[in-house]
């Protein structure tokens, strides 16, 4: 097939996933275009039959803010007819499903282009809940050919929140099981805790400080914090305050999280919210045991007391006494990170996942 992406190409986990899905696709023989406004990060554009077609956006003096939504639908438009698209895959529902939507309707003297939505999350969360933004998020939801959700937790929320009536199919985030492996041999030093993500204020970056300062009363580790954003500020002023500094080490975005996993030994993921928790997966598949929160969809992926543990939001004492527990049990650890890859295989491996997306596609297409 010819497939045309669209996402946000930034280090949020439903751009990671759209690029990833396309190299998937794309290694299985589709074609792909990407289209939006940047490369994305994990995208290789050297990889055969993946195509990147950027979106240019004017910028008018009597614009206030540029209206990327049209300029994307102009872009999809464009590219599906010369190249022959036979489908759109549009990820985050803002603006991305309303631009698909328009693009549709602007060919639909000449030819058929359906579009598929799959929802993130913060994209229904808080984005599409939003007045400004609700009635345009349901509609374009209902108007797609099909809509995916990246758990149960989501599609339950969705429906719930927007009273979509439509068929909402589950099909969860994916890892390559043959890139994110186990570290062959144990890392150098101390044991080494790892948060990765946007630093935004609903994955409490503040919370893998207060972890780290818990536990380092009776345990030499050190911590790694892979991403930037909004929140790193606060968590360097934090470690310092905490008298912890000289164990943090803030690496800034990492593009190769397959390299950076396995020279850890817990992932810390203390969000107030996820929808799915890719990272945690990504983890799990290299082996490393992540200590989570009890919230969204990640209850759905780490099964608590086999391939990881959860627990409650902000519960600093709890979350710090489960990775005490995992450095005090190397048997117990070991247990765990092994259990925690053969349900990252069994059930999220790109293998698995990859196929449902293409019987999607094919029912779309018709």
């Amino acid at each position: 097939m010819r497939i045309g992406i669209t996402c946000y190409p930034t280090y949020g986990g439903s751009g990671i996933v759209a690029t990833e899905l396309g190299s998937e696709l794309a290694q299985r023989g589709h074609e792909v275009h990407f289209i939006t406004y940047s490369n994305p990060i994990r995208l290789d554009p050297a990889q055969p039959r993946v195509f990147f077609h950027e979106v240019e956006v004017s910028s008018y003096p009597l614009f206030q803010h540029p209206p990327y939504m049209l300029a994307l639908a102009s872009r999809m438009a464009e590219i599906a007819e010369w190249h022959n698209l036979d489908l759109l895959h549009v990820h985050y529902a803002i603006p991305h499903s309303a631009s698909a939507m328009l693009a549709r309707q602007m060919l639909a003297a000449r030819r058929r282009l359906p579009y598929v939505t799959t929802l993130h999350g913060t994209d229904i969360t808080i984005v599409g809940t939003d007045r400004a933004y609700f009635p345009i998020t349901q509609y374009t939801i209902e108007q797609s050919d099909a809509v995916t959700s990246i758990s149960e937790d989501l599609r339950r929320e969705t429906v719930e929140v927007f009273k979509i009536r439509r068929e909402i199919r589950v099909i969860p985030n994916f890892v390559n099981c043959d890139l994110y492996l186990p570290a062959k041999e144990p890392h150098e030093g101390r044991p080494r805790l790892l948060h990765v993500s946007n630093f935004r204020a609903v994955k409490r970056v503040g919370d893998c400080v207060r972890i780290l300062a818990e536990v380092r009363k009776d345990h030499d580790v050190e911590l790694w914090m892979a991403g930037d954003g909004p929140e790193q500020s606060g968590a360097e002023n934090l470690a310092h305050e905490l008298g912890v500094n000289q164990y943090v080490k803030f690496l800034g975005k990492q593009d190769h999280i397959e390299r950076l996993l396995p020279q850890c030994d817990i992932l810390l993921l203390p969000s107030r919210q996820e929808s799915f928790g890719l990272v945690a997966l990504e983890a799990m598949a290299c082996g490393v045991v992540p200590v989570a929160t009890r919230v969204g969809g990640l209850p759905e992926v780490v099964i608590h007391g086999e391939s990881g543990f959860l627990e409650g939001v902000g519960d600093i004492v709890a979350q710090s006494g489960r990775v005490r527990e995992l450095l005090d049990d190397p048997v117990l650890r070991s247990s765990m990170a092994r259990k925690a890859r053969d349900r990252a295989q069994a059930v999220f491996c790109s293998t698995k996942i990859i196929p449902r997306y293409e019987q999607l596609y094919t029912e779309v297409v018709g």
